[in-house]
């Protein structure tokens, strides 16, 4: 397995989930299903609580600026099953989210309220957090060298925090120095990257971000960040152009590690 260096100079890792740290098919088998499973239950058993309240607020205003926007939006057909006001307002809320996970949307308000549903399945032991063998290892080694060790990703700072906390290698949340999600700005968007370069400390181009979605990494390297594209089984291919333009790691086992002490 070929080596992949850092680039001298590299202070902080910051490291996508889905695809990077994570399978794929962890996401798209075990998190989404269970979210689609059983919405309706969580909003109608939390509907009057101010977590909930605060979910299906940030959804509402998703959808007003979905509309100034004249994005599309779900359609709403008449229900017969459906006869209060309460179960209306749940009825539409569901059919927005499910509407959103079908467009794989990355709103914040989604993701909020995915990682509340999460929550309750992680402590009961129902859902266990994947990871590759390969990253529990690979931090610490980084970590020994006095790298600093940063999550993002789409998925609520929440979400992200479960995911490691109760993972099927148990505990391994206090490997990570910090956690950004969409409400510093979405991954596709160079100034989040600066963004986050700023709330560490640090320069653009101290950062080295690994990620498995080529417009991210055009985003970051626009923002002057190191990228470092990850190939993992069923990630998104990558057209020739791309693999000739990235450096590539199937295993976060090649990072060699340059200038660190």
């Amino acid at each position: 397995m070929a080596t992949v260096p850092t680039p001298a100079g590299t202070s902080a890792l910051l490291l996508d989930i889905e695809g990077t740290t994570t399978p794929i098919t962890f996401v798209k088998d075990i998190l989404f299903p269970y979210i689609r499973e059983h919405l309706e239950d969580h909003l109608s058993t939390h509907w009057e609580e101010d977590e909930c309240k605060q979910d299906v607020h940030l959804l509402k205003k998703q959808i007003e600026e979905d509309m100034k926007q004249h994005r599309a939006c779900p359609v709403h057909t008449v229900d017969e099953t459906v006869h209060t006001d309460e179960e209306k307002a749940i009825r539409e809320v569901v059919d927005n989210v499910l509407w959103q996970m079908a467009a794989d949307r990355k709103s914040t308000a989604l993701k909020q309220l995915q990682g509340h549903m999460w929550r309750s399945a992680y402590a009961s032991g129902r859902i266990k957090g994947e990871i590759y063998q390969d990253v529990t290892p690979s931090i610490r080694r980084w970590r020994d060298r006095g790298l600093k060790v940063y999550i993002y990703s789409s998925g609520s700072v929440e979400a992200q925090k479960l995911l490691f906390r109760y993972s099927v290698e148990g505990d391994v949340l206090d490997l990570f120095d910090g956690h950004f999600d969409t409400t510093i700005g979405l991954k596709v968007d160079e100034k989040s990257y600066q963004r986050i370069a700023e709330r560490i400390g640090c320069r653009p181009d101290e950062i080295t971000f690994l990620t498995d979605v080529s417009r991210e990494a055009k985003a970051a390297e626009e923002a002057g960040v190191n990228v470092l594209v990850v190939v993992r089984p069923g990630n998104m291919e990558l057209t020739e152009e791309e693999q000739a333009h990235y450096n590539l790691v199937t295993s976060f086992n090649q990072l060699e590690l340059t200038g660190q002490v």
